[in-house]
C-alpha cells in the first residue's frame, strides 16, 4: 500500500514548499484532518491556527481560493461584495479536484495543478505565530506562517469570515 507521504498530491505540496524556499516538514497524522476542528484536535492547537483552503467558483468559472482561519466560516456575501461580484458559487468535489488536484479534506494552499483565479487569505491568521495547512491528503499537514502563506500563494489579505 502506498504511504501517505509518497502520494502524488503530497509530493506536489513538498515540491511547492521547496520551490518557495521553505523548509517546512510535512507531518502525517494518525487522525484525519478533513475539518479544521479535527486537525486542531490532532495537533493539540487552537482551531484558529488551522489555515483551511476553501475553493469557490468565480462567475467566469475560474477558482477562488480562500485560505481562512479554522475559527471562521467564509461569508460568501461579504467576500463577493469585497471583490465587486454579484455572487460566488459553491464548488463541488469534482470542480475542486479538477482545478487544484486535491480531494476535499486535503486541499493545500500550494501545489495546485492550475493557478487559482484569485487567492485570498483571512487576516485572522495573522494573529498566530504558527499556522497549519493541509498537505494534499486528509492526514497530512505542514506548519507555516501567515507571511509565508502570502509569499508563496500571492494571496490578498481580507476579512473573509464571521
Amino acid at each position: 500500500m502506498e504511504s501517505i507521504s509518497s502520494r502524488p498530491s503530497v509530493q506536489r505540496v513538498r515540491e511547492a514548499l521547496e520551490r518557495a524556499g521553505l523548509s517546512a516538514e510535512i507531518l502525517v497524522l494518525d487522525e484525519t484532518s478533513r475539518t479544521a476542528a479535527e486537525a486542531a484536535s490532532a495537533l493539540g492547537i487552537a482551531v484558529g491556527q488551522i489555515a483551511a483552503s476553501i475553493v469557490f467558483r468565480l462567475p467566469d468559472d475560474r477558482p477562488l481560493l480562500v485560505i481562512t482561519s479554522g475559527r471562521h466560516r467564509v461569508n460568501v456575501e461579504v467576500v463577493a461584495r469585497q471583490l465587486g461580484l454579484a455572487t460566488l458559487h459553491r464548488a463541488d468535489a469534482d470542480y475542486v479536484k479538477t482545478w487544484s488536484g486535491f480531494s476535499i479534506g486535503g486541499v493545500a494552499p500550494i501545489g495546485w495543478v492550475t493557478t487559482p483565479g484569485i487567492t485570498l487569505i483571512d487576516e485572522a491568521l495573522s494573529e498566530y505565530e504558527i499556522v497549519w495547512a493541509a498537505s494534499g491528503h486528509p492526514h497530512a499537514v505542514y506548519s507555516t506562517t501567515y507571511a509565508e502563506l502570502i509569499a508563496c500563494t500571492g494571496a490578498s489579505p481580507m476579512i473573509v469570515g464571521d
